[in-house]
């Protein structure tokens, strides 16, 4: 099943209500599209939300594993639902190791769905990261859309390629890297990473 906006929100109610009835509560931090959905910055249909961190006393940690009473939780929706117990997932968790962008944690968009409180990676975050990711799976991939979608600027580019080469700083990567620039139009891009 794929998600439009409306959808991701009423499966994270009913998550936020699972939660609370059984006496738990979670902090987790989102990224990708859905968060895009979320936010109202595409109307991209997705497959599920993608978890980057639990939110522990105000600070971000590995989503992996998820704990377990919202692992359960998140079973018991998606089967009420039709949506699949893998509709959360913590597939990107490992940003969190290799470095979010700074100030993400202060950026981030919050929402509260009864006992589930979401941090919703912001439009810059995103750009950060669908840079990142359009370069590591090319240029027909739909993060090259999304990242269309943002209408990045110049400046806000060139500090999502800076971020990226924190995590890749080789040659084929920044080769790559100079024509995913390029692509959006920003010409000097080497000179700048």
């Amino acid at each position: 099943m794929t998600f439009d906006s409306a959808g991701m929100d009423s499966a994270l109610d009913a998550l936020g209500a699972v939660l609370e009835a059984r006496g738990h509560a979670y902090e987790i931090a989102s990224v990708g599209g859905s968060s895009l959905l979320l936010l109202g910055l595409t109307t991209r249909a997705t497959n599920d939300l993608d978890v980057v961190a639990l939110v522990q006393n105000g600070r971000y940690a590995t989503a992996e594993p998820l704990p377990d009473a919202l692992v359960e939780a998140v079973r018991d929706v998606g089967d009420a639902l039709g949506l699949g117990e893998r509709w959360l997932n913590s597939g990107p968790t490992d940003l969190l190791r290799l470095g979010l962008p700074d100030g993400f944690a202060e950026r981030a968009v919050r929402r509260g769905y009864g006992s589930l409180v979401l941090h919703v990676a912001s439009r810059l975050d995103q750009i950060h990261l669908k840079l990142y990711a359009s370069v590591d799976q090319g240029p027909r991939s739909k993060h090259v859309a999304d990242l269309r979608l943002l209408s990045p600027t110049r400046d806000e580019l060139l500090a999502a390629a800076r971020w990226t080469r924190q995590h890749d700083p080789s040659d084929p990567f920044r080769e790559e890297l100079v024509k995913a620039l390029h692509y959006f139009g920003v010409e000097d891009g080497a000179d700048h990473i």
